[in-house]
């Protein structure tokens, strides 16, 4: 990692410290945030990785005090937004496994992969009907759901973190809410709620 602050106005001691000062007590909320965005445990992994490089290699542009958290969830859903823009372009994505079932015809054998446990917390605590609702939702305001009602940023943070105005911000997650609870009525009658 010394090589990406070469260039940097700061040493790479400096630049180790402040990342583990600053950074390292945010990495739980960041792979949650990534695994909700993707519902998927190495691409959570993945741009969790990429996040903490990004955000290594410019962290001469970081003021030390100020909100890391912010900072770090800006980065991680530019990541996102880049990576989802070059897979809407690209072909998609086949798991092995499923393609092993169909041609064997063997739907009961277990895939090769595990779960990772903290998935399986996540869609426990939510519910699997509120897990794929929150999942169907746009991009934008899946992301909006997710750091406003999961993460519990204020408008402001939220704003900062997608670059958006606080107006943008209310509008959005007005409309996120109408499309959720659209789409959970039926379920939350079943459940005894309405």
């Amino acid at each position: 990692m010394d090589i990406l602050v070469e260039n940097s106005k700061i040493s790479p001691t400096v630049a180790h410290a402040t990342f583990k000062r600053e950074f390292f007590p945010h990495m739980d909320a960041m792979y949650n945030f990534a695994l909700k965005l993707t519902n998927d445990v190495d691409e959570a992994r993945d741009l969790v990785q990429d996040t903490c490089m990004k955000a290594f290699r410019f962290i001469h542009s970081f003021e030390p005090g100020t909100y890391a958290k912010a900072w770090l969830f800006r980065i991680l859903k530019n990541n996102f937004i880049n990576d989802y823009r070059k897979k809407s372009r690209g072909p998609s994505k086949v798991e092995f496994e499923w393609v092993e079932q169909s041609i064997t015809g063997d739907e009961d054998s277990e895939p090769a992969f595990q779960a990772d446990l903290q998935a399986e917390t996540v869609n426990e605590m939510l519910g699997d009907e509120i897990t794929a609702a929150i999942q169907a939702l746009p991009v934008d305001f899946r992301m909006i759901i997710i750091l406003c009602d999961l993460e519990e940023f204020s408008y402001e943070e939220m704003a900062r973190i997608l670059n958006i105005p606080i107006g943008t911000v209310r509008s959005r997650l007005h409309r996120a809410r109408t499309l959720l609870k659209e789409a959970l009525t039926t379920y939350a009658r079943s459940k005894g709620y309405v």
